[in-house]
């Protein structure tokens, strides 16, 4: 008996095309008065940078229809929208402004953290999304992919946690949601071949790194650029020109 009852993808096949989309990796969308980690966007910012992609004539799209896009080819002028661990606030900001330009986008939860607060950064317990915040998600159209059970770092880790936090999380959320879930996005974006081994052994179809190197990247690994307060428009396409050059090939 296999340790998971998913058939892994082949390696071959999580090769990235030639000029990979942009992925941005957001957090928390809210007005806070204490972020020593700079990891929220007030609704105003964010609302501006997805008025500003959709004026380059780009349009946000959840990870899952991203990676389906490269498959077909059929990628350029897409933009990948995630935000990591599941902020209760989320409901409240992302749905209507995504939905104002068409746009969709990719939310990853902590499942064993449903209800809780964010106590892995110190000083900012702010509240995760609960089990019924989680439905309220994915009927607002958005995308829920695993970001662990836990929020522990990956890298270097035991077998038996790698599985917990990957099939774990994702065997938690599908049966929350009755609904395949295909992404999931590394905690700290801290990985290294094993992890991304369990990541493809738990049946996702993509993994969400944070930095990759050129030789790690692929879709069990898709670089992320990290999008902040401080992102004006100039920002944003100072970063695009980043990504270009770090995962052309």
């Amino acid at each position: 008996m296999t340790p998971y009852p998913h058939r892994p993808a082949p390696a071959a096949a999580d090769a990235l095309p030639r000029r990979a989309p942009l992925v941005l990796m957001y957090h928390r969308v809210a007005s806070v008065a204490f972020d020593p980690n700079r990891l929220a966007v007030t609704p105003r910012r964010f609302s501006r940078q997805m008025a500003w992609l959709h004026r380059w004539g780009l349009r946000g799209v959840a990870v899952g229809e991203l990676v389906a896009a490269m498959r077909s080819g059929e990628h350029r002028g897409l933009v990948g929208i995630t935000f990591d661990d599941g902020y209760a606030d989320l409901i409240e900001h992302v749905p209507a402004v995504v939905d104002r330009y068409r746009f969709t986008a990719t939310v990853f939860v902590v499942s064993g953290r449903l209800g809780g607060v964010n106590d892995w950064d110190r000083g900012t317990p702010w509240p995760l999304v609960d089990a019924d915040g989680v439905r309220r998600l994915a009927e607002a159209g958005l995308e829920i992919g695993a970001h662990g059970r836990q929020h522990v770092a990956l890298a270097g880790t035991e077998p038996e946690v790698l599985r917990a936090e990957t099939y774990g999380s994702r065997a938690d959320l599908e049966a929350l949601l009755a609904a395949p879930v295909s992404g999931f996005a590394y905690p700290y974006g801290s990985m290294d071949v094993a992890a991304r081994a369990a990541v493809r052994a738990a049946g996702y179809a993509y993994g969400c790194a944070v930095f990759a190197k050129r030789a790690e990247q692929g879709l069990m690994a898709l670089p992320r650029m990290y999008a902040g307060e401080r992102d004006t428009a100039f920002r944003l396409a100072a970063k695009r020109l980043l990504h270009r050059r770090h995962v052309t090939r």
